[in-house]
C-alpha cells in the first residue's frame, strides 16, 4: 500500500517503522528538519520537511496515488486539516487521524466525522485506547497483557507461568480433557525470548509466558488455572495527571466505588484542573520522585502503583522506588521500547506502550480481507487477528481438522451468532464466522488471504 504518515513523533514514527517493515510505500510529513532526517536515517521511508495539511506538501508526497493518510501530529486541527485536504483535493481512499481533545469524541458529536462533514474514516485516540488498556490490565492482575475481541465476548491473556504454576509439565491436549467446560486455548508461547506455536503435545514450563484464548466471563477461573489469583487493587496511586491518567482516574471514580485512589501531577495548574474534575481522587502537586511526597500519598499501603508520566524514565525509576516502599504492584507506561527489556529485571511487573496500541489499531485497517480488530504482539513477531469467513474462504466447510492451516497460526476461537465456540477437530468454520486467529509474523500475510474476496466469486 501506498501510506502517507503525517506527524514523526513517537506514533508517527513507530507506525512508519512497522509499514515500512511490511514494504509498505512510506511518505512521511513533519515540519521538523531533525525528526524527517531520523526518519531517513533509520528506515526505508520517503522524508518531507513541511505541513501535512498543506496541499503542496501533500502532493509531493505522492497523496495523487495515496492508498492512505494517517495524520498523527500533536494538533487536532492539523490532522483534522490534512485528511479533509487528502479527501478534497486528492481523493485519498482510507483517511486516519489522531484526536486528542475530548470535546471532538463526545457521542452526541458523532455525526462531526462523516462523509458529509469531516469525511475521515477512522478516529484513534492513543490516549483513550491505553487508558482502556491500563484499565484492562487493573481489573485483571496477573495478566501480562489483556485485548478483547467479538464484541467483548472474547479475551486474549498473557499469563506468567511461575514455578507453582498448577499446569505446567502438562500436555496441552491433557489440559483440554482436564477441563472440558473451559473454553481456554494456548495459542501462543514465549520461552526463553523465543515466541513459537505450540502443538497439543507440548507442555508449559516455568517461565514462558502464555497466551491464551478464552471468553470474557472465563478469564478469571483461566488466570486460576494458571496459579494467579492476585485480588483486584482497592488502594491506587497514580503518577501523572494527563489525558491518560485523568481518564484512568475518572472511570475508577466511575466503575470502582471501592477503589480510593491518589494522584501525583508535577504541574501546580494542571494539579488544581484535575482535582476540580474529579470528586474522590485526592491531588498532590509535586514530583513522583521525591520519596516524602510518595509516602505522603502512603504508597507503602498501596496495591498498585500506575507511573503515567511523559517520561519514561520517571515512570521506571518512580514504579522502582514505590516498590522498595513497600507498594505490592507496579505498571509503567513506557514509550521507548528499548527500555521494555529491562524492566522485569529492575523490579518492574507490568508495562504498557502506546506505541503497540496505536499499531495495532492502524493494523486493523491495513490489513486486506474482512479483518475486524488486529492486535500486535511483542513488537510485530505475532499478531491476534479477528477476522470475518466469507462463503469464498478455505476455511469454510471442511472439519478443521482436514484443514491445511499453514504453519505459524493457530485459531483460538469462533464467535457464532453471539456465543463463544472453542475450536476443535471436529468443527466447521461458517460464513460470517468471526475467528480469532494468533498468527506469527512471517504468516500474517497468508491469514489475510484466507479472508480475501476470491475473484471467482463474481
Amino acid at each position: 500500500m501506498r501510506i502517507i504518515i503525517c506527524g514523526a513523533g513517537q506514533v508517527g514514527y513507530g507506525i512508519a517503522e512497522r509499514l515500512a517493515a511490511e514494504k509498505n510505500d512510506i511518505s512521511i510529513i513533519d515540519t521538523s528538519p531533525e525528526l524527517i532526517q531520523a526518519v531517513r536515517d533509520s528506515l526505508d521511508v520517503r522524508g518531507f520537511v513541511g505541513h501535512g495539511s498543506h496541499p503542496e506538501v501533500l502532493e509531493r508526497a505522492g497523496a495523487q496515488q495515496a492508498d492512505m493518510i494517517i495524520a498523527v501530529t500533536l494538533y487536532d486541527e492539523v490532522n483534522i486539516v490534512a485528511c479533509e485536504v487528502a479527501h478534497a483535493l486528492f481523493n485519498v481512499p482510507m483517511k486516519v487521524a489522531r484526536i486528542r481533545s475530548q470535546s471532538y469524541l463526545q457521542p452526541h458529536y458523532q455525526d462531526l466525522f462523516s462523509r458529509d462533514h469531516l469525511p475521515i474514516d477512522v478516529i484513534i485516540s492513543p490516549e483513550l485506547e491505553v487508558g482502556e488498556m491500563v484499565l484492562r490490565r487493573i481489573a485483571l492482575p496477573g495478566a501480562k497483557d489483556v485485548v478483547r475481541f467479538a464484541e467483548d465476548k472474547i479475551a486474549m491473556v498473557a499469563i506468567e507461568c511461575l514455578e507453582d504454576c498448577p499446569v505446567i509439565n502438562t500436555p496441552l491436549a491433557q489440559l483440554s480433557e482436564l477441563f472440558p467446560d473451559l473454553p481456554a486455548t494456548v495459542v501462543g508461547v514465549t520461552r526463553n525470548g523465543k515466541l513459537f506455536i505450540p502443538r497439543s503435545a507440548d507442555q508449559l514450563i516455568a517461565g514462558d509466558l502464555a497466551y491464551v484464548v478464552t471468553t470474557k466471563d472465563q478469564v478469571r477461573r483461566t488466570l486460576g488455572l494458571f496459579g494467579h489469583e492476585e485480588q483486584e487493587a482497592t488502594r491506587i496511586v497514580i503518577a501523572g495527571g494527563g489525558n491518560i491518567g485523568l481518564f484512568v482516574a475518572k472511570t475508577i471514580e466511575k466503575r470502582q466505588n471501592r477503589t480510593k485512589v491518589k494522584m501525583i501531577e508535577h504541574g501546580r495548574e494542571r494539579a488544581v484542573a484535575i482535582a476540580d474534575e474529579l470528586r474522590r481522587t485526592v491531588v498532590l502537586n509535586g514530583s513522583a520522585l521525591d520519596q516524602k511526597l510518595l509516602l505522603e500519598a502512603d504508597i507503602q499501603e498501596a496495591d498498585l502503583m500506575i507511573a503515567l508520566t511523559n517520561n519514561d524514565q520517571v515512570n521506571i525509576l518512580s514504579c522502582v522506588m514505590a516498590k522498595g516502599l513497600g507498594c505490592k504492584s507496579n505498571l509503567a507506561l513506557i514509550n521507548n521500547p528499548a527500555y521494555l527489556d529491562i524492566t522485569k529485571s529492575v523490579g518492574i511487573d507490568a508495562t504498557v506502550n502506546p506505541g503497540t496500541v496505536t499499531v495495532s489499531r492502524i493494523l486493523q485497517h491495513v490489513r486486506r480481507g474482512r479483518i475486524r480488530a488486529v492486535h500486535s504482539i511483542q513488537r510485530g513477531a505475532a499478531e491476534i487477528i479477528e477476522a470475518e469467513a466469507l462463503e469464498t474462504s478455505p476455511l469454510v466447510g471442511p472439519f478443521l481438522r482436514e484443514l491445511d492451516l499453514p504453519d505459524g497460526m493457530r485459531i483460538g476461537a469462533i464467535y457464532r451468532d453471539g456465543e463463544v465456540i472453542k475450536p476443535s477437530g471436529s468443527l466447521r468454520i461458517k460464513p460470517k464466522d468471526r475467528v480469532v486467529i494468533f498468527a506469527l509474523a512471517h504468516a500474517v500475510k497468508q491469514v489475510e488471504q484466507m479472508f480475501r474476496v476470491s475473484l471467482e466469486f463474481f
